[in-house]
């Protein structure tokens, strides 16, 4: 490992500890922070944090991955006694079936995909159909009362999907807060809340500037997307919509790796789209 790669781990650390601290069930990023720090060699801290996957699968309802994640944890180490005891209390919870937070993996599943935006690459694109995030969005703020919805509609970006961005579109959250009706920090935090996607302060992290060249412009520009790091087989992506499932469609026909979702302040968005896509 070269200094850079390792300077590079330790700024991630660095991030997603923060991140987990106050998201402690955003199993994605207690991934990427498990996996930095065994590219470290911190052994202790990468076993301490695949229990607190497993922690947060329990929370969720997900037993059969939390399962699979304890017995990861017990090829290395058999005599754990935290895990042995952690999967006695799943398997009592899993017999009964109705414990608080039990619920069916594959519906949860599916629901959170649905929420975050995530999606698998799948090879069917269908033109004649954009969901670009606006039934959502609008169901948030409209039917949340927050804005009318005659402001909805003036403050939403429809893009020609024929013509080439020429620069990157200020994302729905960044025009309503320029319009005076509703702060950014605010906005955030409700998407937060609302999809479970985990926020991250894009100006504090290293860019990597020739993985966000290797997608298409035209994709990141149109909808305020960039993907800028990459941790083993998945990419993280930075949006402010993160509804935006076309988005996601064109971001998985340019890669083979799992794209994970975070939500980051518009105007660092914008700045470093602009500045990866001169």
């Amino acid at each position: 490992m070269t200094q850079e790669e390792a300077a590079q781990l330790g700024q991630t650390v660095e991030m997603f500890e923060v991140i987990t601290q106050t998201q402690p069930f955003d199993y994605q990023s207690l991934e990427i922070l498990k996996e930095a720090y065994s590219k470290l060699g911190r052994e202790p801290d990468a076993i301490n944090t695949s229990k607190r996957i497993a922690h947060a699968y329990v929370q969720m309802g997900q037993f059969s991955s939390a399962i699979l994640e304890y017995e990861t944890i017990l090829q290395h180490h058999p005599d754990d006694p935290e895990v042995q005891a952690a999967l006695k209390q799943i398997e009592s919870k899993a017999n009964t079936g109705n414990e608080p937070g039990f619920t069916d993996t594959a519906v949860f599943r599916k629901s959170a995909e649905g929420s975050t935006g995530f999606l698998k690459k799948t090879g069917v694109r269908s033109p004649a159909i954009v969901d670009d995030g606006r039934k959502q969005m609008h169901k948030i703020f409209v039917g949340g009362k927050i804005l009318a919805p005659a402001d909805f509609d003036l403050c939403w970006h429809v893009p020609d999907l024929a013509v080439p961005p020429a620069d990157a579109n200020e994302p729905f959250i960044q025009i309503i807060a320029d319009k005076g009706l509703m702060q950014i920090d605010t906005a955030l935090k409700l998407l937060s809340d609302r999809t479970r996607v985990a926020f991250l302060p894009l100006e504090k992290y290293d860019l990597d500037m020739d993985l966000a060249r290797s997608f298409p412009a035209d994709t990141c520009r149109r909808w305020s997307v960039l993907p800028f790091d990459r941790m083993s087989k998945s990419v993280l992506v930075a949006t402010a919509n993160p509804f935006n499932q076309q988005a996601a469609k064109e971001l998985a026909e340019a890669t083979n790796n799992r794209l994970l979702w975070y939500l980051v302040p518009p105007v660092d968005l914008v700045k470093n789209l602009r500045k990866v896509f001169r």
